[in-house]
């Protein structure tokens, strides 16, 4: 059985490889990890933000033959008053600014994850950072929350995986302006560059206070999401070994 997690970046993962042994692995120049649960192959990759990272190649090329599982997953921002600090959405659908396109989980997993306490939601993919409240309200129309991967995700993954799902951690609810424009310190590969970051800061250093604020908010929300899939990997394990090959040995 395999099963294949992305994240944006390293930072929305941290938490998650404290809580079991992960392994990090280089293939085709591109790090990623593994590690088991109850006898099933579990991989992680970074797509880098707005899904830049050269992800795709290397991870099908590790898999010889189709996935069980992929789940696109990371930090969002609600869009909805409702949606919290570290609340964990799972999202039946995900909608794309870039062209009329919507991609959609497999129900089933949606159904898993709102029995591990996830709520079900609309996903909008973005393609810049939503840094305002203002903005967030228009989108709250239509979506749930935004972010930057999960449709491409979905949609790239759906070529060689059984079953796809959006999940997403609140990082910054919808009444929150970001306290730095994010769109000026991205590369191309789709990392926050630290030395833009510092640049950032040092042209508006009454943002500091903020950017720390931020930043212990976007930890805890991926400590939150660390704690939902770690149960809800090893739900699917069982689901789908249950299903399978019968229980896990």
């Amino acid at each position: 059985m395999r099963i294949l997690v992305t994240f944006a970046v390293d930072a929305e993962f941290a938490p998650w490889r404290k809580l079991r042994d992960f392994r990090k692995i280089t293939a085709a120049g591109v790090d990623y990890f593994s590690t088991q649960f109850a006898g099933a192959e579990l991989h992680v990759f970074f797509t880098g933000i707005a899904g830049k990272s050269a992800w795709l190649e290397p991870a099908t090329a590790l898999y010889d033959s189709e996935i069980d599982v992929c789940i696109s997953s990371g930090l969002a921002g609600g869009l909805r008053p409702e949606h919290k600090l570290g609340e964990i959405l799972v999202a039946d659908k995900v909608l794309d600014s870039k062209r009329d396109l919507s991609a959609f989980s497999e129900p089933s997993l949606v159904v898993s994850a709102i029995a591990t306490g996830a709520k079900t939601a609309v996903f909008y993919t973005a393609d810049h950072v939503v840094l305002t409240a203002a903005e967030k309200k228009k989108l709250g129309t239509f979506a749930d929350a935004v972010e930057m991967e999960s449709c491409g995700v979905l949609v790239e993954a759906g070529l060689f995986a059984a079953k796809t799902v959006a999940i997403r951690a609140i990082s910054d609810t919808s009444e929150e302006n970001l306290p730095l424009d994010f769109n000026k310190v991205t590369n191309d590969s789709g990392d926050v560059s630290l030395a833009r970051v510092l640049g950032e800061v040092f042209s508006a250093p009454s943002s500091i206070p903020a950017l720390m604020r931020f930043g212990q908010r976007s930890r805890l929300a991926a400590q939150s999401l660390a704690n939902f899939l770690e149960r809800y990997v090893q739900a699917l394990v069982v689901e789908l070994n249950s299903a399978s090959v019968g229980p896990v040995q």
